[in-house]
């Protein structure tokens, strides 16, 4: 409740702000952007794979409309050293579709490659009926345990005659930012509470502070 009360008293705000002559025009111009998220984490653990893979599945499946999972069959025998890594490919590249996706502001058509991994998923959820989140995620086993990398995109809009209702909407039912982190930690937490690996984030951006997915996320509760 307390936190609800904060972003009312932001939406007050940012109302007082735009009903400004200096500020007005801008808050007008209804602008649409695409923004990218991406966190790895390092899991050690002696868990098997398939359970590791089990809980990741589970922690996804609490926040998504749908997903499509795979569990590819391992092409070695041999455990890695080093854990594998997401690359971000541009099918499209090269092509004049392309050249034109990746201007005025667009970052183009990107997909997430998870070569190496041991469960994989492509997720999407619908967030507050604003945009929609699409979710890439790959479990890559090394000697220690695993690594998750997780990498997703939404799109948004912003400012417009509709921003008021936007941002009421976020003060209920939280913001895409917010929903794109929960997706991430969820994952994360579960494999935490199912097996008590020991996971270190290592990189990503948005840059995170602090250790959320050690927290029980309790504060923000899931309404899909």
């Amino acid at each position: 409740m307390e936190k609800i009360m904060e972003k009312i008293l932001v939406l007050t705000v940012i109302t007082f702000l735009i009903s400004g002559c200096g500020t007005m025009n801008n808050a007008l111009v209804e602008k649409s952007k695409t923004v990218e998220y991406y966190r790895i984490f390092d899991i050690k653990t002696q868990a098997d794979r398939y359970d590791i893979s089990e809980s990741a599945s589970n922690g996804l499946g609490r926040n998504v409309n749908d997903t499509q999972e795979a569990r590819p069959i391992p092409t070695s025998s041999d455990i890695l050293d080093k854990a594998g890594r997401f690359k971000l490919v541009s099918p499209l590249e090269g092509s004049k579709f392309a050249a034109f996706a990746s201007s005025g502001g667009q970052i183009g058509y990107k997909i997430a490659t998870c070569e190496g991994a041991s469960w994989t998923a492509q997720a999407t959820r619908d967030i507050s009926g604003q945009s929609l989140l699409k979710l890439t995620a790959c479990l890559f086993p090394y000697k220690e345990g695993y690594h998750l990398d997780l990498y997703a995109t939404f799109n948004k809009k912003e400012g417009g005659f509709m921003e008021l209702s936007r941002q009421a909407a976020n003060v209920m039912v939280g913001t895409p930012e917010e929903w794109t982190e929960k997706t991430f930690l969820d994952i994360v937490r579960q494999i935490s509470e199912d097996t008590g690996a020991e996971i270190t984030f290592l990189e990503g951006y948005p840059k995170m502070r602090g250790t959320p997915w050690l927290d029980s996320g309790e504060a923000f509760i899931s309404t899909k």
